[in-house]
């Protein structure tokens, strides 16, 4: 049975968002594992009340009285709520008690907790959050999404092998395509840590590094060398590029809305809209910490929390932690 550490308190809408995603996700999920809600057992009760059919056979409920609010300083909450939700649950998964662990609590605490109580693989210099990109050739893999704004030559390096990895094992292509996101294709393009870094992934053996890539190559597959699986660039760019992204879905809708707004309720239009909604992928995987760790949207809606299951245990069946440490030793 596979454990999955759920931080109940962390969203914006905990814990009803977080406890509806726990009920879909053992309503409609095939695989056994069992989720451990981590919070205030009171909150948490109340919430459970609402669904009297969840097996609570597959349930437990890890007592966390603190909360960490997104605005706190990261490093200095995790140090000073050590009975919060978050850091409840990456304790639980980093002393073997669970498998993985999700939140969509404070991002920079997430990473912070993850790091210090985690740690990292061995090479790895830092963690990276991975966004999942839905495109017609099948998912692109962004990272950084926005865990580091600075990164050195070697850090973006580290980025498109932790990507490889995770597409390879996680999402099964065989050999991924690994793009350097750049103003343009040619090879002396951009700024000294982007050209330092295009020669090290040049040179990289464990990377199929096809050269820099453009912003629309995400999306669109790029023009000579066909669909990209791995987009590597620093958090300022990559949050950015996610930020933008989500907001297609928006404005694809308000302008049919002008035009013909029955067409919203045709069948392909509102398929069209569930490939575009990011709760369909569920979270953002942080690669390169030892362990299982989803960081979901702050906003995130049930769905979002049940494909993050999905994705959290998906990630412990095809082992992703010990293939990154196995392929950084």
């Amino acid at each position: 049975m596979i454990r999955v550490a759920l931080d109940a308190m962390g969203g914006d809408h905990a814990p009803a968002a977080e406890i509806d995603g726990v009920h879909r996700a053992l309503r409609d999920l095939d695989a056994e594992f069992l989720v451990q809600l981590v919070g205030q057992p009171a909150a948490i009760e109340q919430e459970l009340a609402r669904h009297p059919d969840l097996d609570r056979a597959r349930v437990e409920i890890v007592e966390a009285p603190e909360v960490i609010a997104m605005d706190e300083a990261p490093l200095e909450a995790i140090r000073r709520k050590r009975k919060s939700s978050l850091v409840q649950g990456i304790s639980l998964h980093a002393q073997g008690a669970s498998d993985a662990f999700i939140s969509a609590g404070n991002t920079g605490a997430v990473l912070a907790g993850s790091t210090v109580l985690l740690g990292l693989h061995q090479g790895v210099q830092r963690a990276s959050v991975a966004t999942l990109f839905p495109t017609a050739h099948g998912p692109a893999l962004v990272l950084d999404a926005g865990a580091n704004v600075d990164c050195s030559a070697r850090e973006l390096e580290c980025f498109a092998r932790l990507g490889t990895v995770y597409m390879r094992e996680v999402q099964g292509i065989a050999e991924p395509k690994a793009g350097l996101l750049n103003v343009g294709e040619e090879e002396r393009k951009g700024g000294a840590v982007v050209r330092e870094a295009f020669d090290l992934l040049k040179a990289a053996p464990h990377v199929h590094f096809i050269g820099n890539i453009e912003g629309r190559d995400i999306l669109a597959g790029h023009s000579r060398l066909g669909h990209v699986d791995v987009a590597v660039c620093d958090g300022f760019v990559g949050n950015i590029l996610l930020k933008f992204y989500e907001s297609v879905g928006a404005l694809v809708h308000k302008l049919i809305e002008q035009g013909d707004p029955a067409l919203l309720a045709h069948p392909d239009i509102r398929r069209t809209f569930e490939f575009l909604d990011y709760s369909q992928i569920g979270g953002a995987p942080l690669l390169g910490v030892k362990g299982i760790v989803i960081i979901c949207h702050g906003s995130s809606p049930p769905n979002a929390f049940k494909h993050a299951i999905r994705m959290a245990v998906h990630s412990v069946q095809v082992g992703l932690t010990e293939r990154i440490g196995a392929e950084f030793a």
